[in-house]
């Protein structure tokens, strides 16, 4: 069965920028799209921020293996209720890929909890990514590094939880390091941070990087039914305990109610 995913793009700086617009004429989202079409264990579709719901209705989250998230100027357009759609499902076992100025979105700092901030330049620097994991899934196929000769310089601090397993730090031309591939789980689901593709520049377009992008679609993929009452949480009455015991003290709840909230 293939893995369903879906690359999602606010689709703003390609309308509204010509240069952005000449790298990527019909959208970041497509050019992703055309190269996870490569494998055909992947079945691609896109969205985008002005389609109904954001193009992504709990109908839709809910045929989704993996969720790919590219955002940078209209963060603050995303709707809470999406956000809000998008985190129960990643909790569910939905893979999350955030790219580039994704960090600074409101899924990928619903997840971690922090402000996931860091340093930058727009400069058009050199950047290689060392692979510093190289047995990972994510990284099959490449070399010890990924040679970009344009990029945005992404720097540390990177104010984000400690990740499960860092497969990737960038070094820059002007001597700053990133942590620049991530990986994390929420719930049952797989999250990837992959920082390269700042959209003025053809990164999306690099062999390697579509590789990574390929790799880190199934790694993300959990193939086990969703979780489906993640946020549930009903308590659990006396009579269904493990052991046997006796309710010793009142109670502010009816069994099976999820408690406050």
């Amino acid at each position: 069965m293939a893995i369903r995913t879906v690359v999602w793009n606010e689709f703003v700086h390609e309308r509204e920028e010509a240069e952005v617009r000449a790298i990527y004429p019909d959208g970041i989202h497509e050019t992703i799209a055309a190269a996870l079409r490569q494998d055909p264990e992947i079945d691609v579709s896109t969205a985008t921020m002005d389609a109904p719901e954001h193009g992504l209705p709990q109908e839709r989250l809910d045929a989704t293996d993996v969720l790919l998230w590219w955002g940078h100027k209209a963060h603050s357009q995303v709707s809470d209720e999406t956000v809000d759609r998008v985190a129960e499902r990643v909790h569910q076992g939905m893979g999350l890929i955030v790219l580039h100025s994704g960090h600074f979105s409101k899924i990928f700092k619903r997840l971690m909890g922090t402000p996931c901030s860091l340093r930058w330049r727009e400069a058009g620097e050199r950047e290689r990514l060392w692979t510093i994991n190289r047995s990972h899934p994510i990284a099959q196929g490449l070399g010890p590094s990924i040679e970009l000769p344009q990029a945005e310089m992404y720097g540390e601090p990177f104010l984000v939880p400690e990740p499960l397993e860092t497969v990737f730090i960038s070094w820059f031309e002007g001597g700053e390091v990133f942590r620049s591939g991530l990986t994390y789980r929420r719930g049952a689901g797989n999250i990837f941070y992959f920082s390269p593709g700042h959209e003025t520049y053809p990164i999306y377009h690099e062999p390697a990087v579509q590789t990574v992008l390929r790799n880190a679609v199934h790694w993300a993929y959990n193939p086990v039914p969703a979780w489906s009452d993640v946020s549930n949480a009903p308590n659990v009455p006396v009579d269904k305990a493990p052991e046997p015991i006796e309710q010793r003290g009142a109670s502010l709840h009816k069994d099976g109610e999820a408690g406050f909230r």
